[in-house]
């Protein structure tokens, strides 16, 4: 246990007669005092009350010091607490380190800004600009941002963020995300030791992001749909390239449209005297123990490249229309991110022609891979593996959210099976 008393450190006289007003703290037998960047001369100093005499004749601003004395005494407790509730067996070090933020280097725009470029830098555009925009709607509930200090992003202030945003009408997920992205920014900061985790927001009794997740609804193409997909053919030439692109995705494991963008010939390798598609997941590429995706070049796959080959602009050594510029980099996300949008407008346009009663999109393919393979009995994990997905409980995600239709459907078919007559 340690004590606390705010004195006049009389080993320490300045030149105009005053002395530094500090905060001695003592800890198993040893002390220490830090100054609390106030001065008094002795006959300003009340020893008994460790304040400021409440003069105005012999201290005229008492009231003032006073106030930040009974301010920095709580600073003082709250450090102890925090490190009593992390269990830590701190040093006077520590603690005044803690007391002074000198654990905390760095402002956390800065850092975040200094994280963002390196990630420009180094190829990861995509994480760049996600924190770009969790950055951006940061500045729209702080505007001094940019004068935060790491400590000051604590769990009131989180908090509050996320109290701001559920104002603004945005949903769990999307709160969720923002909440993950700032939490990889104060991770990485600690790691860096730009701060230290003794007000991180996140930990046990902190902020609970997992709180804010929301289901939704997988949306996948029941099989007559699908059908529909595959046996019609559009005269309109965009559309028809994304009918066939989808599909592409859909046979390709439920690819991704970055992965499928990013597909070259290179990709194409002869293994055991077969031919397969071998990438791995853009998503997860630079993640610890990231797997290669291996999937079996059919006879259908051949005739779909063979057809873009034929009837699409491929760009240097790319296997699909996806990337129509020699861009790279930035310049190179951002042409794919319209490309996208263009893309799941044709899907749209397709949905309505063929008269899905919901949006088809990208994503539609991959939801309807996966719940293609469950209905025909293929075990969970397989499915995940060959979704490329480094834990099942992701697969679940998809999983999990069988429509009620199909749930009756199969229900139905099972209890009513044997029953011949009733």
């Amino acid at each position: 246990m340690a004590t606390f008393k705010v004195l006049l450190h009389s080993a320490n006289k300045r030149k105009d007669g005053t002395y530094s007003v500090s905060l001695r703290i003592i800890k198993n037998m040893k002390s220490k005092y830090i100054s609390l960047q106030l001065y008094a001369k002795k006959e300003e100093w009340d020893d008994v009350n460790e304040r400021f005499k409440c003069d105005k004749r012999v201290c005229p601003n008492y009231k003032e010091y006073n106030a930040r004395i009974i301010q920095l005494l709580a600073r003082a407790q709250k450090v102890e607490r925090d490190f009593e509730y992390d269990k830590v067996d701190w040093t006077l070090n520590q603690f005044e380190d803690a007391f002074l933020y000198k654990s905390k280097q760095g402002k956390f725009l800065e850092f975040a800004l200094l994280c963002i470029k390196d990630m420009k830098d180094t190829g990861h555009i995509g994480n760049a600009k996600v924190w770009e925009k969790v950055l951006c709607n940061m500045k729209l509930f702080d505007k001094k941002l940019s004068a935060r200090y790491f400590q000051e992003i604590d769990v009131k202030y989180v908090t509050a963020y996320n109290q701001f945003m559920e104002k603004r009408g945005w949903s769990g997920n999307t709160r969720k995300h923002d909440m993950k992205t700032l939490r990889a920014i104060l991770n990485r900061a600690i790691v860096a030791k730009e701060c230290s985790s003794t007000f991180y927001p996140f930990g046990k009794g902190g902020f609970c992001i997992s709180a804010l997740e929301e289901e939704t609804r997988k949306r996948y193409l029941p099989q007559e749909y699908l059908l529909r997909v595959m046996n019609t053919k559009f005269e309109n030439k965009p559309r028809e390239v994304a009918r066939r692109l989808f599909l592409f995705s859909y046979f390709c494991y439920g690819m991704s449209f970055i992965d499928m963008a990013n597909l070259k010939k290179e990709n194409l390798m002869m293994e055991g005297g077969k031919e397969y598609i071998v990438y791995k997941r853009h998503k997860t590429e630079h993640s610890k123990n990231a797997r290669f995706i291996r999937i079996p070049v059919t006879d259908k796959l051949k005739r779909m490249l063979l057809w873009f080959r034929e009837n699409t602009v491929l760009i240097g050594n790319y296997l699909l229309p996806l990337v129509s510029k020699d861009y790279d980099g930035e310049k190179l996300y951002d042409h794919l991110r319209r490309r996208l949008a263009r893309y799941n407008e044709r899907l749209k346009e397709i949905g309505e022609e063929l008269g899905f009663t919901e949006k088809l999109t990208s994503y539609v393919s991959r939801h309807s891979m996966a719940m293609t393979l469950q209905s025909s009995g293929v075990s969970r994990e397989m499915i995940s593996q060959v979704m490329g997905h480094k834990e099942l409980a992701t697969t679940n995600t998809y999983l999990d959210s069988f429509g009620d239709t199909e749930v009756e459907r199969m229900t139905i078919s099972s209890l009513y099976k044997n029953a011949v007559s009733i």
